[in-house]
C-alpha cells in the first residue's frame, strides 16, 4: 500500500510503501473486540464490595418471639429482608482481567492499522519532535492534520518531549509502536504515523512471527 509522506507545515514530500501484511489485511471485527474487550477488562479495579447478613452489624436476637404474633417468624434484624440487613449475592472484590494469546493480540492491532489504512484516517508525516515540550508547538503540527478530533500519534520511540508537549490535550494520545492499545487506536478518528514508525512497526511484527 502507497501513503503519501506529509511535512509537518502538511506539504506533500514523497511517497512510502507501507507493508501489507499490517496495513493490507482483511479487517478482522473478531478479534478486535476481544482485544478491546480484554484491554477494558485489564483495567477494571474491581473493588466493589457488599456486606453479608454475618458481616453487617447488629443484635443476633430475635426481633419478636417465634410463636404466638401472627407475624411471619424472624430470624435477626441482620436479614436481607429488613431495611438496614445484608445484601444477598452482593458483588465482592475481585479481578476481571483476563490473558489474551498473543497471537490474537498482534492480529488485532495489525486489522486495526488496516481499518484506518483503507478508511483513510491513516496519515503519515515526517518524523518531528518538540524540542520546547510546550503544547502551542505540538498544536502548530497536529492543526496540520487533526482540528477537534480524536487523534492518535504514533510515535517511532518514547519521545518524552512531544509527550510533555501533549498531556494537557484530552483528545490526543501518543503510543509508542511497540506499545498499542487497540482502544484508542481503533477510536482514533485520526492516526498520525511518523515516518520511521511505520518502518518500526514492520520490523516489530515480522520480529514477532518469527518467534
Amino acid at each position: 500500500m502507497d501513503k503519501k509522506v506529509f511535512s509537518t507545515d502538511g506539504k506533500e514530500l514523497r511517497t512510502i510503501t507501507l507493508d501489507d501484511s499490517i496495513f493490507g489485511l482483511p479487517v478482522n471485527e473478531d478479534v478486535i473486540y476481544y482485544a478491546i474487550n480484554n484491554e477494558l477488562a485489564n483495567k477494571r479495579v474491581g473493588t466493589a464490595c457488599t456486606k453479608t447478613r454475618s458481616e453487617v452489624h447488629g443484635s443476633n436476637a430475635k426481633p419478636y418471639k417465634q410463636k404466638g404474633t401472627g407475624h411471619a417468624r424472624r430470624g435477626d434484624k441482620k436479614s436481607p429482608i429488613n431495611v438496614g440487613g445484608g445484601t444477598i449475592f452482593g458483588p465482592k472484590p475481585r479481578d476481571f482481567g483476563f490473558d489474551l494469546p498473543k497471537k490474537v493480540k498482534r492480529l488485532a492491532m495489525k486489522s486495526i492499522l488496516s481499518l484506518q489504512a483503507q478508511s483513510d484516517r491513516l496519515t503519515v508525516v515526517e518524523d518531528f519532535t518538540v524540542e520546547s515540550g510546550k503544547t502551542k508547538d505540538l498544536l502548530k503540527v497536529l492543526n496540520n492534520f487533526a482540528k477537534d478530533e480524536r487523534t492518535v500519534v504514533i510515535l517511532k520511540d518514547d519521545d518524552a518531549k512531544i509527550k510533555q508537549a501533549g498531556r494537557n490535550l484530552h483528545n490526543v494520545y501518543f503510543l509508542s509502536f511497540n506499545r498499542l492499545r487497540a482502544h484508542d487506536l481503533f477510536y482514533g478518528r485520526k492516526v498520525i504515523l511518523l515516518e520511521s514508525a511505520a518502518k518500526n512497526l514492520s520490523e516489530f511484527y515480522k520480529e514477532g512471527e518469527a518467534k
